[in-house]
């Protein structure tokens, strides 16, 4: 999909962007979401800038996650997205010249779709391409912290449902750590390579005094959120320990139950045993009260071990 804008009142308004139509040369920003060949072919003969393969913007190296041209640069941005109740992080390719910015991605980025809806009904001073990138990241690391925010909630419910048992599947508990363990290095990878994108836009030296300032308070934010993503790190794993420990206790008192079960049935196992052996001279066979007192024996047997154990605290 192809579609492109331009600035009008300080709006950000759409034009045609079809393949076939003339495009006005005051158009700022060409976004490309999963394109044809033809879409590419027509954004490349417009803007003069060579576009690689829609898949190479997901099999970026790090030696490759910038590239400075003799008329812009181009980077690679990750945008931590949801599909079908899996988080994944979605690499964006952003094209910048003096002029216009371009962006290509395989998936549509909630991030650049609510920047767009927001500079449709907001007016903005800074158009630039730069501009446009850190207004992006901005918006990338408030998300960040939300779902941070969010995490450690989700952490603390299963906190509670661990350690006041009131979820006894800690199997299903394990499986839910396993998930926002996941989540929580997906938003650490987001973290570090927001910052690698904004020291890159430093060194670019191309941010006006006001980004300057808004730049290095996202990177002090930046900071706080990759320490809050340690602690709930170090937190889960706490949790899985704490839970892997309860599930072996409880693994503890099933195999204490059996072993307890088989020393006290073990001495009327025994005299049932004496007691069964086909053996003409036995003189109990022909007492009176041989067999109640060989099933009073049995239930002495099995009681005394119990009381013994009883006694010293075992059970």
């Amino acid at each position: 999909m192809l579609t492109a804008y331009k600035v009008e009142n300080n709006l950000l308004s759409p034009i045609t962007s079809s393949v076939d139509a003339l495009w006005p040369d005051d158009v700022i920003w060409i976004d490309l979401v999963n394109p044809t060949a033809e879409e590419i072919e027509t954004v490349e003969t417009f803007t003069g800038i060579s576009l690689p393969n829609i898949q190479e913007t997901e099999e970026i190296e790090a030696s490759s996650h910038y590239e400075v041209y003799p008329t812009g640069f181009q980077i690679n941005c990750l945008f931590l997205q949801k599909f079908n109740e899996i988080y994944a992080n979605t690499n964006v390719a952003f094209f910048c010249d003096e002029k216009r910015l371009i962006s290509l991605c395989v998936h549509e980025v909630s991030a650049i779709r609510l920047l767009k809806r927001q500079w449709r009904k907001n007016e903005r001073l800074n158009t630039d391409p730069a501009s446009t990138i850190m207004a992006l990241l901005e918006i990338k690391i408030d998300k960040l912290a939300d779902m941070s925010e969010d995490a450690y909630l989700s952490i603390e419910t299963i906190s509670h449902q661990i350690f006041e048992r009131s979820n006894s599947n800690l199997e299903s508990t394990i499986d839910d750590l396993s998930k926002q363990d996941d989540l929580n290095g997906k938003i650490r990878l987001c973290l570090m390579d927001a910052q690698r994108d904004l020291n890159f836009m430093l060194r670019r030296g191309q941010l006006i005094e006001e980004k300057l300032k808004n730049t290095n308070h996202m990177l002090e934010d930046i900071k706080t959120l990759l320490s809050h993503n340690t602690f709930l790190s170090e937190r889960i794993d706490f949790l899985l320990n704490a839970a892997l420990g309860f599930i072996n206790i409880e693994q503890n008192k099933i195999i204490k139950i059996f072993s307890i079960a088989a020393v006290v049935f073990m001495p009327p196992t025994v005299i049932a045993s004496i007691y069964g052996m086909n053996f003409h001279f036995m003189p109990e066979l022909s007492w009176p009260w041989g067999y109640p007192l060989s099933l009073l024996l049995m239930i002495l047997a099995g009681i005394s071990p119990y009381v013994y154990f009883k006694k010293k605290g075992w059970l």
